[in-house]
């Protein structure tokens, strides 16, 4: 059964001085939210808050410049799951870089989690169980990064736009959308990455030169495992992921 996801009351949009725990609970609808202010529910806490100091502010973060920033400190767990995805560790360190800064508790105004962003449905395609979880969060962000270059057949541009937009609505033009923080976000990790600022696949609208993908289907098959295939012969009842 397809679970729910949903994000409640905690959009807080973290402030340095800002003090919540993250809590996780099921309701009664079997929806999974993540909430500061569990109100008696039976939930478990997924983040902690640092510790404050004697006069009661926290101990700020420091963020410095450049896509090495903070690297340090995920440098074994990005090498491990670029491994085991077969990614350059330097393009992960540069989509968190872009997404949150190397912040693992930041959530964005559309509800994206973590170092990599995750929206919720995202994390839960990916079996990430606590988004804010930096080892779940980069393994996640890596393999869906892995998932869109594969459905991109390897083009990085418009995975990076996928992952920005959504892959229908790269699909949807053919090549990277005319969406303005699209545009900048897909810029701005390939310049982090390699110093690439020009975007081989955005075609002007003039030029017409589309390029058409073959949709992905989700299977749910019957001993429960997922199966992602460009074939909707696979089942009657396929769906278009």
């Amino acid at each position: 059964m397809r679970i729910a996801i949903a994000i409640c009351a905690f959009f807080l949009f973290f402030a340095p001085v800002a003090s919540a725990d993250i809590f996780k609970y099921v309701d009664d609808q079997g929806v999974i939210c993540y909430t500061d202010t569990p109100a008696g529910k039976k939930a478990d806490r997924i983040h902690k808050d640092t510790p404050e100091t004697p006069s009661g502010q926290k101990q700020p973060v420091q963020y410095n410049s450049g896509v090495n920033a903070n690297a340090s400190e995920y440098h074994n767990i990005i090498h491990e799951k670029a491994s085991m995805y077969d990614l350059d560790p330097s393009l992960i360190k540069a989509v968190i870089k872009t997404e949150s800064n190397w912040n693992s508790r930041a959530v964005s105004r559309k509800g994206a989690m973590g170092l990599m962003q995750l929206m919720p449905a995202t994390a839960t395609e990916m079996n990430v169980q606590n988004p804010y979880d930096p080892e779940e969060n980069i393994e996640g962000g890596t393999k869906y990064l892995r998932y869109l270059l594969e459905r991109f057949n390897g083009d990085l541009t418009l995975a990076l736009a996928a992952y920005n937009a959504g892959p229908k609505t790269v699909e949807k033009f053919g090549y990277v959308p005319p969406i303005t923080e699209t545009k900048h976000y897909v810029s701005k990790v390939l310049s982090l990455y390699n110093g690439q600022t020009i975007l081989p696949s955005v075609t002007s609208e003039s030029g017409k030169s589309k390029k058409k993908y073959e949709p992905i289907y989700k299977v749910l098959l019957n001993d429960g495992s997922l199966l992602f295939t460009n074939s909707s012969l696979i089942s009657k009842n396929p769906v278009r992921f």
